[in-house]
């Protein structure tokens, strides 16, 4: 599973680091108890948090996401060759949607939105670059510069990320939609 593999690669750098589990909290500003269960395997980890992980243990976010060496000039990603890019503890699923992301701008991703098991308040964010959502299944509330927006099968939204915003699927079905964000966090500098 991706996340008990992160969470190895994560205990592995920190221990090459000589750093406690404490210095990296003080470090990333996150607890603890979050990335002790992160490092066993029990919890999984967002995109941007895994950033600030890798920022602070000197490594690019592509040490956690190996590309596969066997691949040639063919451009096309067949869907049996679609791999899971991250597992969400918010309860979403990314599919890398390229076969290879290490020199592109965009980040193409089919994301799988499960129902909330809690209803705590959605907490709004903000990063740089633009994204693009086309919803393909189910329906996805999705706040944006504090409206709501109620997203169904065919719609599509085109934000600056900039902005405060996130999502969230308030139904007893799954959410499936494409995305495609600027910068690629995966491209290799």
């Amino acid at each position: 599973m991706i996340k008990d593999e992160i969470g190895a690669q994560i205990k592995k750098l920190r221990n090459e680091k000589n750093m406690t589990l404490k210095q990296l909290s003080e470090l990333t500003g996150l607890s603890i108890g979050f990335l002790s269960q992160l490092e066993r395997g029990m919890t999984s980890v967002a995109i941007d948090t895994l950033l600030k992980i890798a920022s602070v243990l000197d490594v690019s976010i592509n040490y956690f996401f190996p590309e596969d060496n066997s691949q040639n000039d063919d451009p096309v990603l067949r869907r049996h060759e679609r791999k899971i890019i991250l597992s969400d503890k918010n309860n979403f699923i990314q599919y890398r949607l390229s076969k290879d992301l290490s020199d592109k701008e965009m980040l193409p991703r089919l994301i799988e939105i499960l129902p909330r098991k809690t209803y705590e308040r959605v907490n709004l964010y903000s990063h740089e670059g633009e994204e693009f959502i086309y919803i393909l299944e189910g329906i996805l509330t999705y706040y944006y510069k504090n409206q709501k927006y109620d997203l169904y099968p065919g719609d599509s939204l085109h934000i600056h990320s900039g902005e405060m915003h996130n999502w969230e699927n308030n139904t007893n079905n799954v959410v499936r939609l494409i995305e495609v964000t600027i910068p690629n966090k995966f491209k290799k500098k």
